[in-house]
Parts: structure tokens; sequence; C-alpha cells
């Protein structure tokens, strides 16, 4: 998932929209500087990430791109789950899609803790371009596989050409989102819930 799911999916407080980004921009252990609940989402944030690249359908999805390519599509795919999220986004969502991009934005901007340079100046473009608002519309999907296709070492030119993979399924594609994405909001709310019902919340206090 990218970006607006990773943030839809945290508890929609502030700092744990922001934990998270995070776990974008940090790797390993690297989290350890962080608050307690912090550091909650950025573990939740990898475990969602290991529960979407195991999935049945998004499996599924990825065997219809061109062999060549197929390497890169989990990465088309979590571009396109945004915007199929931000398309779907008020079946989902309790509050209108630009409410919570200005929070998210928001957030970033107020967090008390030093942020990754590179998430310091993805917040300043989202928040520039309401770049989060901007998954409703298509091309953006395009945009964005060309930036990370930029900052690849290897093989930036396949992943730009898994557009042609996500055009050619598209209806294929928006299928296995709407298998996925519901399976994807259980697993999120049992490990919540999970956690809060331990000797101690996500935050290491309490739990509630």
């Amino acid at each position: 998932m990218n970006h607006l799911a990773h943030a839809f999916l945290a508890r929609h407080a502030g700092d744990a929209m922001v934990g998270a980004l995070l776990g974008d921009f940090i790797k390993g252990d690297a989290d350890a500087g962080y608050r307690a609940d912090i550091r909650y989402e950025i573990r939740l944030h990898r475990r969602v990430d290991a529960f979407t690249d195991g999935h049945p359908a998004v499996r599924a999805a990825i065997a219809r791109f061109a062999p060549g390519r197929r390497r890169f599509a989990g990465i088309a795919l979590d571009l396109l789950f945004d915007h199929h999220l931000a398309t779907r986004w008020d079946a989902h969502a309790s509050e209108p899609l630009p409410a919570f991009t200005a929070r998210v934005y928001r957030a970033l901007r107020e967090f008390d803790q030093p942020l990754p340079p590179a998430l310091a100046a993805l917040g300043e473009r989202l928040a520039r371009d309401d770049g989060l608002a901007a998954w409703r519309d298509y091309p953006t999907v395009a945009r964005a596989l060309d930036r990370t296709a930029h900052r690849l070492s290897r093989g930036g030119e396949l992943l730009r050409a898994c557009a042609a993979d996500l055009d050619e399924q598209a209806a294929a594609l928006a299928a296995a989102f709407d298998a996925f994405f519901p399976d994807l909001l259980d697993y999120v709310a049992a490990q919540r819930a999970e956690a809060a019902a331990g000797p101690t919340g996500p935050t290491g206090g309490p739990a509630r």
C-alpha cells in the first residue's frame, strides 16, 4: 500500500498517521528513537505490507502483469491501490477526503520529533499540491510510476512499462482491490484489538 492507504489505516490521530507514513522512510531498528505509540504504527505499517504481499487477490493481480515486469508489479499495485482507495473513499471513510488529507498534512507539519528529510520534503510537496487527494485522478498513477522509476538504481524502464499492464488489466485489478481491501481492514482491526487486549496497549502504556 502507498501513502494514502497507510495514513488511512492508522488510528487517524495525527501522530499515528505520521507513524504510519514513517514506515516507508526508516529501516530496521532505526525507529528506536521514536515514542512507543509511533513505533507501533511503524511496525504495523510493515505488517500491512507483508499482509498485502501475501494476499491471494494481490498475488493473482501480480500474475496478470507481463512476465518481464512482474518483479515491479507490487510497486505498481501499491500506487494503483491508492487511486482505488481515493475513488472509493466515501465507501470506507466517515469524513470527506479533503478534510482527511488536510489533517495528514497538518500532522506532518506539527509532528514534535524530527522527521527523515525525505519524509519532511514529501510532506511539504503533498501539502502544496494536495497530493493525497490527487490520487482520485488516474493520471496520477502514471506520474507516480515515473517519479518512482527515477529513484530506482536499475529497472526503472520496466516499472514505467507497468503502466501498460495497469491499463490493459484495469477491470481485473480494480476487482482485485475490491476483494483485498476489506480483508486488509479486518486484519488491521484485529491487530489493533490484539494489541489493546494485551498487558499493555500499543502505546506502551496501559491498554484502554
